[in-house]
């Protein structure tokens, strides 16, 4: 058997993309950072673990939010190696978010009462040593050595044993922080204090004093912040504790529900067997079920008013102080209190997915995200202490092997104590010491610098500043994504607002119905006879003839327009006489035909008419109108838009039913199609017309200025058109003139007709360059990219799913809640307010803040590039200053308060 190879054709495998899984995002409650490093030292440990992509660490409120590849990072795992690294962590993974939540603030709780306890003890003995001083021979055992030598034990062993067992942990594990700093110069002016008692022959003189009240000035800053940095977070505190805990459950089947009931049962026993409520967790609701909910009670979950009607506080949300109405029909937001009447609401959305809850997460995650100007301030953090360390050697050594040497008369001056312990005598006054130790003066030099130094300031400058910003945005319901948003806002110029549904209420009204019968086989006219729909009101569009065909035809007459008109009533005469006769009232033209061709009059005055009926417009048009309204309700009924939603509502008002329809497809910034009754129809602008084939005329067009044109076509022949109109919201005008007198340039961009929008840009005196119009979604996009190409920074406001791409294009994104989710997820900034001043406000709330943070960086940089020098002697050749240990640690530990006070001051500016 003979075998002949045979050649298999290649065959090429086709390369899908695979589609990438969202990173995942997980969150850790991180205790034991003291500083700036220890932020740094989290943040490195964190990226060292397999699967992590980013790590964010914040300082102010204990935060670290790490994002990782899906399904590669095993959060408890993770949170058990930071806490045996010596920073306590927890995940907020799993059920018990709100138990773990409770016992964050209660541990943080347990932290400052125990620091205000050590502080406390601190104070005692910095007032006992002060007493020594102040009172001298007149108190011999206030003022004894030992007493002082017994003092400094005691703050070391007592208010100061946390700091130093931290300190020397956290350099043991090569992350040294500012409790590393502040036990090196306690522990070092100890042991040299310790060294002049046990050798009085060395003529050093004791220092005890310096480690108590460098303990007590350290603890006394640490609790001033800790308060503050709470009192920053108390908004955040103020959203979390408006998620209610239970929730009333009553029976939706029940015909009829006694919402005057106010009592509730006696035990849970008595709850299972009332056929009203039982009450549940909040958080076990399901979506559709109905729940009771009484006067002075909180909204459980997001849902609908089905049953009562009452007024709701949302002041927590939305920051207007005036309770809001609301009845059968009306949305409510979880959190929000009951103010007067009992309600029943079915549930909308539960759990994580209430307005609240996203409320929470948005600020939360806002207060973790960092602005670009901190970076300088963490790269700085990660060596800080390293290089304090390095520079305290650095200012020994100068000081013991040259400094003494080239200013001798720097060793000029007094005991700190005003003590001499030479002859070791208790309690005996001994002569001042008039030269110190170059020793002894360059370990206090060395000590100075090391207190001195202010990492906290550091760390606290940027998260305390956006806590505080984000805190006042979520109490008025400016919810800002972060510190990189701050930074933004601060370098915009331009803002450019969607036209529809922003600048105006989107709440279009139809002002103008236009049948046309050009070449249509769809029988519009079904219910009246008037013969050849061409012949009818052909020249409408100014397509098919002259007026005069079109009105010599009435009667199925032909001739010139004289002829046709007169002979409607059988009367010869002028074209005044035969019009004016064909109501019988005596008139000019406008009164008879004025409106077919679209140029001035009442339409219902001529087409009453056509039939020769004197009276009403419906007698004669209302059937045509009636069928086009229809056949544009029916396709409409498959987009989401105001023009669709104010078709429908017209449809639903006159009582007409909708027709048959299927296959909808929607062309964002088009418009939409969809097979009504068999046949294709369109439903759009005049650009999607004219790619669809169907001709409009530009005088059909012109009789519509300044408002919104929906054609609708079928067939490649157009049916109709129907004109609506929009208002403008009251405070759009305010708004855009407050932007101005900011300084931003304001446009509009908007994919309605450019006729329609420059009447909306006449009301807001928006000049014709400031005006974008016909453009469609994926053309924003590109149009701010335009902008941003010329050097603009732009802020984008918008509140549909049109508005997205644009939105996501933008530096800064501006979303209104009450728009589409798609545009709130895609906007930087949400507005909970259904209000274009809070566009204003946001942006005055993100100046502040980024000022802010600039100016606590500026103090943090400039404190320690001044302070650090001093410490180390620079001014004691010239003018004989110098800084004792003491005395640097008072301003190390004020100058962190003074970042997280400063951050505090802005609310000063933003007072209800």
């Amino acid at each position: 058997m003979q075998f002949f190879p045979k050649t298999i054709p290649e065959i090429q495998p086709e390369i899908l993309p695979v589609k990438q899984s969202p990173p995942e995002i997980v969150t850790f409650d991180v205790g034991g950072m003291k500083c700036a490093g220890c932020a740094k030292a989290v943040e490195r440990q964190l990226m060292q673990y397999s699967g992590v992509i980013s790590a964010c660490v914040n300082l102010a409120v204990e935060v670290a939010t790490v994002e990782c590849q899906p399904g590669a990072v095993d959060a408890e795992a993770l949170a058990k190696k930071l806490t045996d690294n010596g920073f306590p962590s927890q995940s907020r993974l799993g059920e018990n978010q709100r138990e773990a939540e409770a016992a964050t603030i209660e541990r943080r709780g347990q932290e400052i009462r125990q620091q205000i306890k050590q502080l406390t003890i601190a104070l005692i003995l910095i007032i006992l040593s002060g007493l020594g001083h102040v009172l001298g021979t007149k108190a011999p055992i206030l003022s004894n050595i030992w007493f002082h030598w017994g003092l400094a034990t005691l703050a070391l062993l007592l208010p100061g044993r946390p700091i130093i067992v931290d300190g020397c942990r956290s350099l043991w594990r090569n992350a040294p922080n500012m409790n590393t700093l502040v036990a090196l110069g306690a522990v070092t002016a100890y042991t040299a204090s310790n060294a002049a008692l046990l050798f009085p022959r060395m003529g050093w003189e004791c220092f005890f004093d310096e480690p108590v009240m460098l303990l007590g000035f350290i603890l006394l800053g640490k609790t001033l912040e800790q308060q503050a940095r709470r009192r920053a977070a108390s908004a955040l505190q103020a959203l979390i504790a408006l998620q209610p805990a239970k929730a009333r459950l009553v029976d939706f089947k029940l015909s009829s529900l006694d919402l005057r009931s106010q009592e509730l049962p006696l035990d849970s026993t008595s709850a299972v067997y009332d056929p009203q409520y039982i009450e549940i967790p909040a958080d076990r609701v399901r979506v559709g079920e109905w729940l009771q909910v009484l006067p002075g009670e909180k909204i459980p979950v997001d849902g609908e008013v089905c049953e009562g009607k009452t007024t709701i506080d949302e002041s927590m949300l939305t920051g207007e102080s005036m309770p809001v109405l609301k009845q059968p029909g009306d949305t409510v937001a979880a959190g929000t209190i009951n103010k007067s009447g009992a309600v029943v609401m079915r549930a909308t959305r539960t759990g994580k997915e209430t307005t609240v809850a996203q409320m929470v997460a948005l600020v939360q995650a806002a207060q973790t995200r960092k602005a670009p100007i901190q970076n300088l301030a963490d790269t700085v953090a990660g060596y800080f202490v390293y290089g304090v360390m390095a520079i305290s050697v650095l200012t020994f050594l100068f000081w013991y092997f040259a400094g003494t040497h080239i200013w001798p008369s720097v060793l000029l001056g007094h005991g700190a104590m005003d003590m001499d312990h030479g002859a070791m005598n208790m309690g005996n006054e001994l002569p001042i010491i008039h030269y110190q130790s170059p020793l002894l003066l360059s370990l206090k030099l060395a000590i100075a610098v090391l207190v001195i130094a202010c990492p906290c300031a550091l760390g606290l400058a940027t998260p305390t500043a956006i806590l505080v910003g984000s805190g006042i945005g979520a109490e008025r319901g400016l919810l800002i994504r972060g510190g990189d948003v701050l930074e933004r806002v601060h370098q915009l110029d331009t803002v450019v607002f969607d036209k529809t549904g922003t600048l105006t209420t989107g709440n279009l009204t139809l002002t103008d119905y236009l049948p046309i019968f050009q070449n249509s086989e769809w029988d519009l006219n079904s219910d009246i006879n008037v013969g050849n729909k061409q012949d009818v009101c052909s020249t409408i569009d100014g397509v098919s003839g002259n007026r005069q065909d079109a009105c010599s035809t009435i009667d199925g007459v032909s001739g010139n327009r004289q002829d046709a008109c007169s002979t409607i009533d059988g009367v010869s005469g002028n074209r005044q006489d035969a019009c004016s006769t064909i109501d019988g009232v005596s008139g000019n033209k406008q009164d008879v035909c004025s409106t077919i061709d679209g140029v001035s009059g009442n339409r219902q005055d001529a087409c009453s008419t056509i039939d020769g009926v004197s009276g009403n417009r419906q007698d004669a048009c209302s059937t045509i109108d009636s069928k086009l309204l229809q056949i544009a309700a029916a396709v409409e009924r498959g987009a989401c838009h105001p023009i669709a939603a104010a078709i429908l509502l017209e449809a639903q008002q006159q009582g007409l039913p909708l027709l048959a329809a299927e296959d909808f497809c929607t062309e964002p910034g088009l418009g939409v199609s969809a097979l009504v009754e068999g046949r294709r129809v369109f439903a759009g602008n005049a650009q999607w017309m004219k790619e669809q084939g169907v001709a409009v005329a530009t005088q059909l067009s012109g009789s519509l200025e300044g408002k919104t044109a929906v054609y609708v076509a079928s067939e490649g022949v157009l049916l109709g058109v129907i004109g609506l109109k929009d208002t403008l919201r009251p405070d759009a005008k305010a708004a855009v003139e407050r932007l101005r007198g900011m300084g931003l340039r304001v446009m509009m961009l908007t994919g309605d007709t450019p006729s329609s929008a420059a009447a909306t840009a006449q009301q807001l005196d928006l000049t014709e360059a400031d005006v974008l119009a016909g453009v469609r979604p994926e053309g924003k996009a590109r149009a701010i990219a335009t902008l941003q190409a010329q050097g603009c920074k732009v802020a984008v406001v918008g509140d549909g799913i049109n508005d997205a791409p644009a939105l996501a294009q933008a530096d800064v994104g501006i979303g209104l809640h009450c728009g589409t989710d798609v545009a709130v997820e895609t906007a930087q900034i949400v507005l909970m307010r259904n209000a274009l001043m809070d566009v204003v406000e946001s942006i005055e709330l993100g100046r502040a803040t980024f000022n802010k943070i600039r100016q606590n960086l500026f103090w943090a940089f400039g404190y320690n590039t001044l302070g650090i020098p001093v410490a180390a002697g620079i001014l004691l050749p010239a003018t004989g200053i110098l800084l004792s240990p003491a005395a640097a640690g008072a301003f190390m530990a004020f100058s962190s308060v003074s970042v997280v006070t400063n951050s505090l001051f802005l609310r000063r500016g933003f007072r209800a």
